[in-house]
Formats: structure tokens, C-alpha cells, sequence
């Protein structure tokens, strides 16, 4: 998967009397990484809508050594640590290959 975008799927469902708390520290890691991480194509965190206390995080790197980098930065390991007392258990995480896109996503080569 060398050179190919490399996207991750992070689902954190929250505690109910923490979901501000956890917004706030959720915009402050992607405002974070879209200043400090040049290999990043796209980060958003949206709410589903039929469970209000469910966040998904959907991130897109360039490649895979993007998301390492990612990984590596303080502001990830912060987030790991700030982020625990807001959630009901760990986060369910995916890894994600492109097969086919638009926009300006690029397919898996």
C-alpha cells in the first residue's frame, strides 16, 4: 500500500455529562493537525445522528508514512491520554483502503 491515501474510521462513544468536554478537546486535535501535519488530506469528526453520544472520527493521509507521522506527534499522545475520562471504553478503530473516490481522493494503485 506504499504511496497509496491511507484513511482511519475512529468511533468513541461518550459518557453523556462529557460530551462538551470531549468536543472541545476533539477541535482542538484537528485544528492541531491541520496546522502541524502536512501529510494530512482531511480530518473531520461528525456526530451520528440517531445516537447523539456516538462520535466518528474520519481522517485521510497522504500514505502510510503520513499517518505514522500523525501517530508520533505529542498532540496524538495528548489526545490519547486527555481523551480517556470523556468515553464509554476505547475507541473502535478501522483502517481504510481507497477503491474508488472523487473530489480529489486517489484510488488505491
Amino acid at each position: 500500500m506504499s504511496g497509496a491515501q491511507y484513511a482511519v474510521v475512529a468511533r468513541f462513544n461518550l459518557r453523556p455529562e462529557a460530551v462538551a468536554a470531549f468536543d472541545a478537546l476533539a477541535e482542538w486535535r484537528i485544528s492541531q493537525a491541520a496546522a502541524d501535519e502536512p501529510g494530512l488530506v482531511g480530518y473531520a469528526v461528525h456526530r451520528i445522528a440517531a445516537e447523539p453520544l456516538a462520535r466518528v472520527f474520519y481522517e485521510i493521509y497522504r500514505d502510510k508514512a503520513a499517518f505514522d507521522d500523525h501517530r508520533a506527534t505529542a498532540q496524538t499522545a495528548e489526545f490519547g491520554r486527555l481523551h480517556v475520562p470523556f468515553v464509554q471504553g476505547p475507541p473502535r478503530i478501522e483502517f481504510l483502503e481507497v477503491l474508488f473516490s472523487a473530489n480529489g481522493l486517489a484510488p488505491r494503485p
